[in-house]
């Protein structure tokens, strides 16, 4: 049978992007719809855009210790229209990167909606219906919204960077790193935040140390924490502004309410089930180990699969795919190991084990090491705020099972560590490496 195209790819995500680059490198003729913009989530709505905040939100601290360190800055003052701006401008050069590639490889883009008409016909929005041997569905997630009362009158992360103007008083809703991430970046740039979850924890998957002394630096820089909060609804009251019931911690009075609970596959109204593609209860796409779902020709990659929801994971997933489909090449995705982070105030990140994982997995054979320190650039600045750093080791040869930081930079000195826990390397190659001083990252050779 002859098909318009050897690959389809719905979702011009980094996933998809990669994997339609990878197989028309691989010969084969590729074709990617989109129905937003060229980048996905991450590019385009998500971890890019928010780490240009975070950059911009750093900025808060280090103006106000700047005379510590000599210099002198009056009439300091913060503007979101420049910076939202900026931050967009950069957004369209990136898509603009994205879809270059995929012009240079020849892949066909078509800015429109598809969905699947069967297992090897694709119908796009236009009514146009196109055939492909293979199928990937890159589709990512989508922002939760919890079912409360008003909960239309709050917004999600989708929204945020395009706000008109900054809200005196935001109330955040949730405990993952979104949530955080926000609290951290709105509190820099002058806003009253409220930060709330149903539970008792903030960012589950963590070390549990590590994420109670982010909690503990949340509450001294204030902003308002509180957990087991029964979100009741969102009322708009005369003046614009919207009332949050609490229940028994009561009602808030705020301007804002960003949705931070969570992301859902984006997999509704594609037309997979009744192409026969199986879903979990949570809408994922269920695919095996080669990323191929219960219809042999139709595949899936990245969040779509709520396997691991990470940029990284799902470029890996869609370059498998495409060597693995085009290129003759089986390839598969190690899950072990993958380092992490939470661009909060200050950031957080972790690779393996955390404490609580190794005690349940291999007992009394765990040993622990810390180092409870101050940055020495908050020494100078007179900033109370510490850093801590935590090694994970298993038996007798102290092989390292986990690594968790949390401190200035600590993302930027976990990537190249993260390869010391996924090569299996004990603890004394730690100890025989050279200390950098003065740095934070001397601290993983120098715990005891």
């Amino acid at each position: 049978m002859t098909f318009d195209f050897d690959l389809f790819v719905i979702g011009a995500g980094s996933g998809g992007v990669r994997a339609a680059r990878i197989a028309a490198q691989h010969g084969a003729r590729a074709a990617v719809a989109e129905e937003y913009r060229v980048g996905g989530t991450c590019v385009i709505r998500g971890c890019v855009p928010k780490k240009m905040l975070v950059y911009g939100a750093h900025f808060a601290e280090d103006l106000h210790e700047a005379a510590s360190f000599g210099w002198d800055i009056e009439g300091a003052r913060f503007n979101w229209p420049r910076l939202r701006d900026l931050v967009q401008k950069d957004v369209s050069r990136l898509e603009g990167l994205y879809t270059q590639g995929l012009d240079n490889n020849r892949v066909e883009i078509f800015a429109e909606r598809a969905t699947v008409a069967g297992p090897n016909a694709v119908r796009l929005a236009s009514g146009r219906e196109v055939s492909a041997k293979t199928i990937l569905i890159a589709t990512g997630a989508w922002p939760a919204r919890p079912n409360v009362p008003g909960a239309e009158l709050g917004i999600t992360s989708n929204e945020i960077f395009h706000l008109e103007a900054l809200p005196r008083r935001a109330m955040i809703v949730g405990a993952g790193y979104i949530a955080n991430e926000f609290a951290g970046i709105l509190h820099a740039f002058g806003v009253h935040v409220t930060l709330v979850t149903r539970g008792d924890r903030m960012l589950r998957g963590y070390d549990e140390e590590i994420v109670d002394h982010l909690v503990g630096l949340t509450r001294k820089k204030g902003i308002d924490l509180r957990f087991n909060f029964p979100f009741k609804s969102i009322g708009k009251q005369a003046d614009g502004s919207l009332l949050v019931d609490g229940g028994e911690q009561g009602k808030f009075e705020t301007d804002l309410v960003l949705w931070a609970t969570g992301r859902n596959p984006n997999t509704s109204g594609l037309g997979l089930e009744a192409a026969g593609v199986a879903l979990d209860k949570a809408g994922a796409v269920v695919v095996d180990e080669y990323n191929q779902s219960s219809v042999s020709s139709i595949y899936a990659v990245g969040d779509v699969t709520n396997r691991v929801q990470l940029t990284p994971v799902a470029i890996r997933e869609g370059h498998a795919f495409a060597d693995t489909i085009f290129g003759g090449l089986k390839r598969t995705v190690d899950y072990r190991a993958i380092p992490t982070a939470v661009f909060a105030s200050p950031p957080i990140s972790g690779v393996g084990l955390t404490e609580k994982q190794a005690r349940a997995e291999l007992g009394d054979a765990i040993k622990i090491y810390r180092s409870d320190f101050r940055p020495m650039k908050n020494v100078v600045s007179g900033r109370e705020e510490r850093g801590l750093y935590k090694m994970i080791t298993a038996g007798p040869d102290e092989k390292v099972v986990g690594l968790h930081l949390i401190g200035p930079d600590s993302s930027e000195i976990l990537q190249a560590a993260a390869i010391a826990v996924k090569a299996g390397l004990g603890k004394a190659a730690f100890d025989d490496t050279v200390a950098l001083h003065p740095s934070m990252a001397e601290e993983l050779v120098l715990l005891k």
